[in-house]
């Protein structure tokens, strides 16, 4: 199991502190590759505030003694002395990050952007700016730096508008089941980025048109897909996954490279096609 994680003043016990609006103790992500499950059981729960991202695969939540199956585009809320159980597994080639928090005005600032006390399961989308600003707090809480508690408020504060306004666009989605349509086809591109995926076909599998889920797309997501092709034998109107968007979306100038490399490479190859997919914003 791969694990990157860092703790307040090196202390692992749970802190309430109501000296500022809002602090972070502790953040870490975790990936399972050859152990088969990881458990965390907490009867009476934390003092603290949890938010937890599910990045790829799926993770098993358990509230109120049923099962509720949480998958990658997801993040889970616990809020202070609310019973903790959760496990992830190897098979589902789960990766998650987390936070602790806590504060004096942590409760009104979480609805305040829109994270209610009715939200513990929510969608947030498929988004590495999630990722990148999970693996800033983890640095600045190992390196402990100049002003570092207060650049970590601002990571947490940057996630909590990003999923305000994820949770504004999203109603503008038709209906809820665009919503979960797009969160599992997010969650199936994440699992089988290494595959070439048609996405016509993919449409045409879960009985929507190709508009349609390109549109709910980039509402759900904010990215939109687009496809640069390599034409070979009737293969110019189709929509492929190579290599995953979200790699290449704040590097431009790689994918100007890679792309160049590719049209030296296989243009003396007519009948080999290499399809690569781009989510731009």
């Amino acid at each position: 199991m791969y694990t990157n994680k860092a703790y307040l003043n090196n202390s692992l016990i749970d802190i309430k502190d109501k000296t500022k609006p809002l602090i972070v103790t502790s953040c870490g992500t975790y990936k399972l590759y050859t152990r088969s499950v990881f458990y965390t059981l907490r009867p009476k729960g934390r003092i603290d505030f949890q938010l937890l991202y599910i990045v790829s695969g799926k993770a098993h939540f358990h509230f109120n003694g049923k099962e509720t199956i949480v998958h990658a585009g997801h993040m889970v809320l616990y809020r202070p002395k609310e019973p903790q159980q959760y496990e992830y597994y190897a098979e589902d080639q789960t990766e998650v990050y987390w936070v602790h928090f806590t504060g004096s005005n942590v409760t009104n600032l979480l609805r305040s952007y829109g994270l209610t006390n009715d939200k513990k399961v929510f969608s947030c989308g498929s988004n590495l700016e999630y990722q990148q600003l999970f693996r800033a707090m983890i640095n600045e809480l190992q390196m402990c730096r100049d002003s570092y508690q207060e650049i970590l408020e601002m990571y947490l504060r940057q996630i909590f508008i990003k999923l305000q306004r994820y949770f504004k666009t999203s109603l503008k989605i038709d209906n809820a089941h665009a919503v979960e349509e797009i969160d599992k086809a997010a969650s199936f591109f994440n699992e089988h980025y290494n595959e070439p995926i048609n996405i016509d076909e993919y449409a045409k599998e879960h009985h929507v048109s190709t508009s349609w889920f390109i549109r709910n797309f980039k509402v759900c997501t904010g990215l939109h897909l687009c496809s640069i092709f390599f034409p070979s034998e009737s293969t110019m109107q189709r929509y492929c996954f190579k290599i995953p968007a979200i790699i290449l979306l704040k590097f431009p100038v790689l994918l100007v490279m890679i792309i160049l490399f590719i049209l030296a490479v296989f243009s003396k190859k007519p009948k080999e096609c290499l399809l690569l997919n781009i989510a731009k914003i």
